[in-house]
């Protein structure tokens, strides 16, 4: 085993992580298998707006924020590219209206290349639109993050990995004829970080910045 891959192995074992494919990640922790089987409970249906991702989706009300009881949240906390697509199919079976899909900051936090990740999510892409072709799919970019709170030590200096990983997402979105919206002019303060108002650790989001967020996407959602 190469010397950086027996570290990610370990790494992932301790974190609950698996690997799946050289050096990719499959997030199968308890809550994700807890969420995912409690998702197997719950029935999308074509009529439905799905929001998919990983703890950022988790943590939002949707239905509340944008007061339409159709609005699905499908987020799990420390979600990855690979941990979506496992589970993909409990979206795409109901043919959703629409899906926001907002996935990949927890992959450059595991020092996977945006490279990579672009490959990977690529594939989410058109795996989505091959199972559920009725569904408008639209990609958020990875939001961005403010390293001065020091609380995430793994996303130290991971600002470029975002931003790259971004350019990728843009020209996903242009290839597979889909929306891309750019969550960065109003998350993203004038030096590029997730603006303090917004967060509480420089990642996730307070109230003020689910509201910024959704606000943002709104026409979206509603169009």
């Amino acid at each position: 085993m190469k010397p950086l891959r027996k570290i990610l192995y370990t790494a992932a074992l301790c974190l609950g992580f698996t690997l799946i494919s050289g050096n990719y990640l499959s997030a199968r922790t308890e809550y994700w298998e807890q969420k995912v089987t409690l998702f197997n409970e719950l029935r999308i249906t074509p009529e439905d707006i799905v929001f998919l991702g990983n703890s950022i989706t988790d943590g939002g009300e949707f239905a509340e924020l944008f007061c339409n009881e159709n609005i699905k949240n499908r987020g799990i906390s420390g979600d990855v590219i690979s941990g979506v697509m496992e589970r993909l199919h409990q979206v795409t079976s109901g043919s959703p209206r629409k899906i926001f899909l907002l996935i990949g900051i927890n992959d450059i936090s595991h020092d996977i290349p945006a490279e990579k990740l672009a490959e990977e999510y690529n594939k989410l892409v058109k795996k989505i639109l091959a199972d559920s072709p009725s569904s408008q799919l639209y990609i958020q970019s990875v939001m961005p993050i403010n390293n001065d709170f020091g609380r995430y030590k793994n996303l130290k200096g991971k600002e470029n990995v975002v931003n790259e990983l971004n350019t990728y997402l843009q020209q996903i979105a242009v290839d597979n004829n889909v929306v891309f919206i750019d969550l960065s002019p109003i998350l993203a303060d004038a030096n590029g970080k997730l603006k303090r108002p917004y967060t509480n650790d420089g990642l996730h989001l307070t109230g003020r910045g689910y509201r910024a967020w959704t606000d943002h996407i709104r026409h979206f959602v509603e169009e």
